[in-house]
């Protein structure tokens, strides 16, 4: 499961792994930094072109300066123009990096995402899984690059301003950078605690994912139970934390924006008040008085505005943080250095003292001892939560044995190349997933280079030539999302086709047919019948009559196999578990 706290990385590790991946693009990176320095250049020497204009003003000799003064308002233009061009080409060359930054976290943490074993994804809400594989890369390159070219900006234009001022005056430069020294103070001391309150609402923002998500997918449910007012109550509390955190945001960066604010406002009025002095005096002239009043109004604009910056870049940073902590996690379920690639099943599927658990101290399965030979069909029944879907998802290593081995022809499944165990198993679960797209895309999933000829067999194998046949797009018809569009019998079948299309040598069948009506149960299990076909086949079931001709049934009862056989000697068995349940569904 993911951890839910962000860990307190050293600053420097964090930028150097996210290097890695700002590598590639450094070049327009660069090229980012010295347009946000050339925007920030010419923002400050605006006011040093109003110095000579306000003192020519000022003049008695008006006339002789008249020539002069024509060119500087052409040039705050030319200034101006060249700086909005700096910053549009500094935003554009940072979306553009950001944009393919994101790009290629998310590749990787969705690649990272496919390859994380079933419990993660038992463990994890759907809200949380898109905010670290998605939301978060998103923040960590758009946020980052975004925002620091933003503080650049600033900053530079900051830096050229502040050469601006003491070049006017360097007494009122340094009461000036005083101002701004303390109107910075706030950000250093706040910033654990907004931390802290980032990432709580990262957290409260992932369950308002996962209730949106739920509230989709489970519309039905909401319908049939009238369940609104619960799904309602329910998101009230979650926004009622998010509010909480905002309020609580709100007062930690209002205070620090408070301060800052006001020690600007008496940076600028010592400055105002001192530069009236050094003018009576004769000290300064009119038209420094103008140059650094204007100078210091775009220094202080910038820098009310970084706390909002600031606490934006804090945001970006965690997401980083957790982007590097997802992809450092390592799945529990991996291949070993000395993987064997298997080939098939040609001796037998063992199972030696298995045990397993979900929970250290709940066991699943207790020390199950199993033999199914190539060509067999072997039935797992038995009462719910007895351990026959757990039992068969250990084969293709969808969860691993707490206790004993699964072997296949003598290799335990742990020493197997995982993409090879799994390429030789095909599996029809109860509710199986369609993707959105054809039922050609759906079925072809099972071997995707197949030919016209395969597929078509395959139709034909899972009873869905006809059904295809009534389609205005026959196979090209879409599916919708989930497989909407489709009867439970006609996804079961689609399922159906793309394991026969796969032509594994092992089936597994999870009570394939249990939430099927009789007439559909009766099209998909010959279906079925067709995929078992010269098969090694493991069968969960819960309707008994649909595993009458295994060849060998396994009663398993609170994670033990309490019995094994065929049927009829079972059946024979008045005492027996089988008997007493075949009995009660012919009832």
């Amino acid at each position: 499961m993911m951890g839910s706290s962000v860990p307190d990385a050293p600053l420097r590790e964090t930028l150097r792994r996210y290097y890695v991946f700002l590598r590639p693009y450094r070049f327009r990176a660069v090229l980012t930094i010295v347009m946000t320095i050339l925007a920030g250049w010419t923002e400050s020497v605006i006011p040093l072109l109003l110095k000579p204009f306000a003192d020519s003003m000022i003049r008695s000799e008006r006339t002789e300066v008249i020539p002069y003064l024509s060119y500087i308002p052409i040039l705050i233009i030319v200034f101006s123009l060249a700086q909005s061009g700096f910053k549009f080409a500094g935003n554009y060359l940072g979306t553009w990096v950001g944009r393919r930054i994101a790009n290629d976290l998310k590749a990787r943490l969705f690649e990272k995402l496919m390859r994380n074993e079933a419990a993660f994804f038992d463990q994890s809400t759907s809200g949380t899984v898109l905010l670290r594989f998605n939301s978060d890369a998103d923040s960590a390159s758009d946020g980052v690059i975004g925002n620091i070219n933003m503080i650049c900006q600033r900053l530079f234009i900051s830096v050229g301003l502040i050469v601006v001022l003491i070049y006017l005056s360097r007494i009122l430069a340094l009461v000036a950078i005083v101002a701004l020294v303390l109107a910075v103070l706030p950000l250093v001391t706040i910033r654990r605690h907004i931390r802290k309150i980032i990432h709580e609402g990262v957290q409260v923002g992932a369950s308002i994912s996962t209730s949106y998500y739920e509230a989709f997918s489970g519309s039905r449910t909401v319908m049939a139970y009238n369940l609104y007012d619960q799904q309602n109550e329910k998101l009230a509390a979650t926004l009622a934390r998010v509010f909480r955190l905002s309020v609580k945001m709100v007062q930690r960066v209002g205070f620090m924006s408070l301060f800052m604010h006001l020690a600007i406002a008496i940076g600028l009025a010592a400055t105002v008040w001192l530069q009236s002095y050094l003018i009576r005096h004769n000290l300064i002239t009119f038209g420094d008085f103008v140059a650094f009043i204007a100078a210091l109004m775009m220094l202080y604009t910038p820098i009310k505005a970084l706390g909002n910056n600031f606490t934006a870049v804090q945001s970006s940073f965690q997401a980083i943080v957790r982007v590097m902590e997802t992809l450092d996690r390592q799945p529990a379920i991996v291949n070993r250095p000395d993987a064997k690639v298997l080939s098939g099943v040609r001796r037998a599927i063992r199972y030696d003292g298995v045990g397993f658990a979900y929970e250290s101290d709940r066991p699943v399965l207790k020390n199950v001892n199993l033999e199914i030979h190539p060509g067999q069909t072997v039935a797992f029944v038995g009462s719910s939560g007895g351990g026959k879907t757990t039992l068969v998802n250990l084969l293709p290593r969808f969860y691993d044995v707490t206790a004993g081995s699964v072997s296949i022809d003598g290799t335990d499944v742990r020493d197997l190349d995982l993409d090879s165990l799994r390429s030789r198993i095909a599996v029809v679960f109860q509710d199986n997933f369609l993707f959105g797209g054809s039922i050609r895309e759906n079925i072809l999933l099972g071997k995707q280079d197949a030919s016209a000829g395969e597929l078509d067999r395959a139709v034909r194998a899972a009873c869905l030539d006809e059904f295809i046949a009534s389609l205005e797009s026959g196979l090209d018809t879409i599916v919708g999302e989930r497989g909407v569009m489709l009867s439970g019998g006609q996804k079961q079948r689609v399922a159906i086709a793309r394991a026969f299309i796969k032509d594994a040598p092992m089936i597994i069948l999870d009570e394939a047919t249990s939430a099927l009506d009789n007439q559909s149960e009766g099209v998909v299990q010959q279906a079925i019948e067709n995929l078992m076909c010269n098969k090694t086949v493991l069968v969960v079931a819960h309707r008994l009559s649909t595993v009458i001709n295994a060849d060998h049934i396994v009663v398993l009862q609170d994670g033990e196999i309490v019995e094994s056989g065929r049927h009829q000697e079972l059946f024979a068995r008045p005492d027996g578990v089988y008997a007493s349940l075949y009995r009660t569904q012919l009832a």
